[in-house]
């Protein structure tokens, strides 16, 4: 009886040998192996044929070139129900191949790592791994490609169940991750490229892939689909992140805490922050002395909608947080870390998500919306805001107070549906006018829901003031400073009104929409 023949060339040698030996003592296969593949299997004990002696062709060009063969490639795509190509194959000497098992060199893992030369990344480049891939998924109708160390015991179960045979399901849906395998790859180094192509610029062509990490309940309502991918084969960003507790997150959680972290990145760690989410709009944002402090003085701005909401930290939870959080019904909490006191404390509410993130600051470049026929990219709004460059257009100047509260208003603004209004005071966010149709309208709400907190408070707009009758209506509820973009073609009105009324106002320069 012909053995059948087994190539493995793996990058990530998980699980390897336990599937090497069981194909040699159980059901008899013989291997082919290169390189690393070939060590390892034989330092295990196994009986392995280098490629290299299968081909009689040695590796050459420092590694570069071992299976670029007719023996490998024959084995891989001849048709065995097919006369000619059998002739060929038993003209050339070569037997056909029943599986391959491949995996690919750690382009993903290696570009994530700092400092890395463009030179050591397209070293990570794999040649000789992808082409035997999708060669062996392209022939999945005699052969069975492998490139993932999970899908390897249900290969196993395959031969013991079904008399040593692998079904033809089986081969075709292994094709199909195959080729999702190196289609993420080359996204991969496309995308690496662009970067160094292109620097800021977006390119010719976007395509988007993901892994999926799993099947969400329900979407944005219970009648519409969903489900999570992970971007890349190395998890980062909420794909990374350690759930200490609480039920399975949900479409509109992930949503949510995605927009919690970009409000909360505007506040490095070295002063604590806080900031309560419903619906991806700040309902209180606070800075405090302590983290306890800023996590009550966000409540307190707006305690009704912060029921069932998202609280994002920028410090590590503490004790007397902990104790807070499970004061009110929380739906999710994301912080950097979690100390023990605190974890055992959190444990009390035991449906509260809890999501440590430890780089809360980092971001995607680039944010994706789908339209009909096609989608939309655009750069993040991650542009860091520097005061030094606002322009102060009244004739009233700023206090250094007045300042800090005008740049912690307007870091709030940039992460509110537009058109957005901010007041503020006391680095507490007391009114929010959030996805209103008209910029007067936002105002009135914030100004309404600050209440008597407006006076000697802030007001952030995130677009310019088209009429001078916004600034008069923050003057009238005790508003003493004003930060908007600026760029109206009535800005002079704006500005009239305010030194009329005695306000300072400033200009960013700088719009923050967000639609």
């Amino acid at each position: 009886m012909v053995k059948k023949l087994a190539l493995l060339s793996v990058s990530d040698k998980t699980g390897i040998i336990d599937l090497a030996r069981q194909l040699v003592e159980e059901f008899q296969f013989e291997l082919i192996s290169s390189g690393g593949t070939a060590k390892t299997l034989q330092e295990a004990g196994l009986s392995v044929t280098q490629v290299s002696d299968y081909t009689g062709s040695p590796e050459i060009l420092g590694g570069r070139v071992k299976t670029l063969h007719p023996r490998i490639h024959g084995g891989i795509l001849g048709r065995r129900d097919l006369p000619q190509d059998v002739a060929e194959m038993e003209a050339n000497q070569i037997r056909p191949l029943d599986l391959v098992v491949v995996n690919l060199y750690p382009f993903e893992q290696t570009i994530a790592q700092p400092n890395v030369s463009a030179a050591e990344a397209i070293e990570q480049i794999d040649i000789g791994g992808p082409a035997m891939i999708r060669a062996a998924a392209k022939n999945f109708a005699y052969l069975t490609v492998l490139c993932d160390p999970a899908q390897y015991e249900e290969y196993l179960q395959q031969l013991r169940y079904s008399g040593g045979e692998v079904s033809l399901e089986f081969r075709q849906r292994m094709a199909g991750k195959a080729f999702d395998h190196t289609y993420a790859y080359d996204r991969a180094i496309s995308s690496y490229f662009a970067r160094l192509n292109l620097e800021d610029e977006l390119p010719q062509t976007y395509t988007l892939s993901g892994n999926k990490l799993q099947s969400l309940r329900y979407g944005e309502n219970p009648h519409q689909n969903a489900a999570w991918y992970q971007t890349g084969n190395q998890a980062t960003g909420w794909a990374a992140a350690t759930k200490l507790q609480g039920k399975e997150l949900s479409y509109n959680n992930l949503v949510d805490l995605e927009a919690a972290r970009r409000i909360i990145a505007e506040f490095p760690q070295g002063e604590p922050a806080a900031a309560i989410l419903k619906h991806t709009n700040p309902c209180g944002v606070a800075m405090g002395t302590t983290l306890v402090e800023a996590y009550k003085k966000a409540l307190a701005a707006d305690s009704v909608s912060a029921f069932g909401g998202i609280v994002a930290l920028n410090q590590p939870i503490d004790a007397a947080t902990a104790t807070a959080l499970t004061e009110i019904f929380l739906e999710c909490v994301v912080a950097p870390s979690c100390n023990a006191e605190a974890e055992k404390i959190l444990k009390a509410k035991g449906k509260l998500r809890v999501l440590l993130l430890p780089d809360l600051q980092a971001g995607p470049k680039q944010t994706v919306k789908a339209i009909a026929g096609g989608f939309l990219v655009q750069a993040s709004d991650d542009a860091v805001d520097n005061p030094e460059n606002w322009q102060v257009v009244t004739e009233k100047q700023p206090s250094s107070e007045q300042m800090a509260e005008m740049v912690f208003a307007w870091k709030v603004a940039k992460h509110v549906k537009s058109n957005a209004i901010v007041v503020s005071r006391d680095r507490t966010s007391w009114g929010i006018g959030a996805g209103q149709m008209n910029r007067v309208g936002s105002v009135k709400i914030a100004l309404e829901q600050a209440g008597e907190k407006a006076s000697e408070g802030i007001l952030a707009s995130d677009g310019f003031f088209p009429f001078d009758d916004s600034v008069r209506t923050a003057a009238a509820a005790g508003i003493t400073a004003i930060i908007q973009p600026g760029g109206s073609i009535k800005d002079k009105d704006s500005i009239s009104a305010a030194n009329q009324l005695g306000i300072v106002m400033a200009f960013s320069g700088i719009r923050h929409f967000l639609h």
